[in-house]
């Protein structure tokens, strides 16, 4: 069994995801947002704007500003990618939706939100009504329905019955998702989302399925453990296994150990290990690179938390607290909040891992923190004086060209 150093996995991690090299110069197309959402698999969803929202980030880690615009023509308009349920609430290419076809089965079969399957079985009629709703009036949301039945009880009860029904077609596949301005879902026929040369594919076995998807985790994550590939695309685990232990036999991917990790690695037996990473990114929590928690720190040693729900006294580092991924290292961290009225960047406290390195990363850093302002439009960077890193921070600041 091969082996490869902690350093190796991490340059490979950090090159599969698209965070290796330098940002490409010139305008930023089309073609390179395709080519990030290739390269990552899909990219998860979140309603938290403090920032931006969260499926814009992963795009600016990787390229830099680019127009938020882009992102909704290839989303939104042109149905180039869809929304589905794999990593949490996500967006992936449209080409993936036949391998994720076993997760409508498994929800028809009542494996999926309790109250989503209990309302189906319970008021299948009037899950009927909502579909042809949607069949003649889609796009529509929850509160445009004729007969949304809203409840009064705090909590998921909350949701109206309406809302309940949506989410169910949702998860059934027989409805699909685009977003408007303010984030509100949208729903409509799948049908109408995913074109039908992609819906008339034959659907391929669960466990061509799991071995499809269990390749992309691999390609996505360079060295990766039983755990991280079942995790990325949220796999039935027992199921999984079963599948890797086929790919690993098949030759299509090859067990491998790395260095302090106490489980087994996998990897394509046709990858390479970068000699270098050149990178230099902010990247939001939900982020690929940092989602998993456990992998960050087995493979980075950065312990990070989102701290956002967790009590104020409790916060060690900020609400919304974004890495710092400089070459092959996260080397700080930001609680940043984006003041849109005032069009400024709000650096409400800086940290970073290593002290003795501040003054020599903090010009790098702050360029960072300047193309994230170009990126959200914002015409200053505020700096508060918190954190072991604000004093070098401030110190490196200059005036943000016009």
């Amino acid at each position: 069994m091969s082996s490869l150093s902690i350093l190796e996995a991490r340059r490979l991690a950090i090159a599969s995801q698209g965070l290796a090299a330098q940002r490409p110069a010139g305008k930023i197309g089309r073609s390179h947002l395709r080519q990030c959402m290739k390269t990552m698999e899909l990219v998860q969803l979140d309603a938290v704007p403090v920032v931006v929202r969260t499926q814009y980030l992963p795009f600016f880690s990787r390229l830099g500003p680019y127009s938020q615009k882009l992102f909704d023509e290839i989303a939104y308009r042109d149905d180039e990618w869809y929304e589905l349920w794999a990593h949490e609430a996500s967006i992936a290419p449209i080409e993936i939706e036949p391998y994720l076809r076993f997760n409508k089965e498994r929800a028809i079969n009542g494996d999926t939100w309790k109250g989503l399957y209990r309302l189906a079985i319970e008021e299948p009629s009037y899950i009927k009504k909502v579909l042809r709703e949607v069949e003649l009036k889609g796009p529509l949301e929850a509160k445009n329905l004729s007969d949304p039945q809203p409840r009064k009880h705090a909590g998921w009860g909350s949701r109206s019955k309406g809302q309940l029904a949506l989410n169910w077609l949702y998860r059934i596949g027989e409805v699909g998702i685009r977003r408007g301005p303010n984030f509100e879902k949208q729903f409509d026929l799948l049908d109408r989302i995913v074109p039908s040369r992609i819906l008339n594919m034959p659907t391929p076995t669960d466990r061509e399925s799991l071995m499809n998807l269990l390749l992309r985790s691999a390609k996505a994550y360079g060295a990766a453990t039983e755990r991280d590939l079942i995790d990325y695309f949220r796999l039935p685990t027992k199921e999984a296994r079963e599948a890797l232990a086929d790919l690993v036999e098949n030759h299509q991917l090859e067990e491998i150990r790395v260095e302090s990790w106490e489980e087994k690695a996998y990897i394509s037996p046709q990858t390479s290990i970068p000699e270098s990473s050149n990178g230099c990114s902010l990247v939001s929590p939900f982020d690929p690179i940092v989602w998993n928690r456990k992998r960050l720190d087995r493979l980075f040693d950065f312990q990070y938390k989102l701290e956002m729900y967790m009590p104020e006294p409790k916060r060690r580092f900020g609400y919304y607290v974004l890495p710092l991924l400089v070459g092959d290292r996260f080397i700080g961290r930001f609680d940043i909040r984006n003041i849109r009225d005032k069009s400024a960047l709000h650096i409400k406290a800086s940290f970073i891992e290593r002290k003795l390195e501040a003054e020599d990363v903090a010009h790098k850093v702050f360029d960072e923190l300047a193309n994230l302002a170009q990126f959200l439009g914002a015409q200053e960077i505020r700096i508060d004086r918190k954190g072991n890193f604000s004093l070098e921070l401030k110190k490196a600041s200059r005036p943000l060209s016009k």
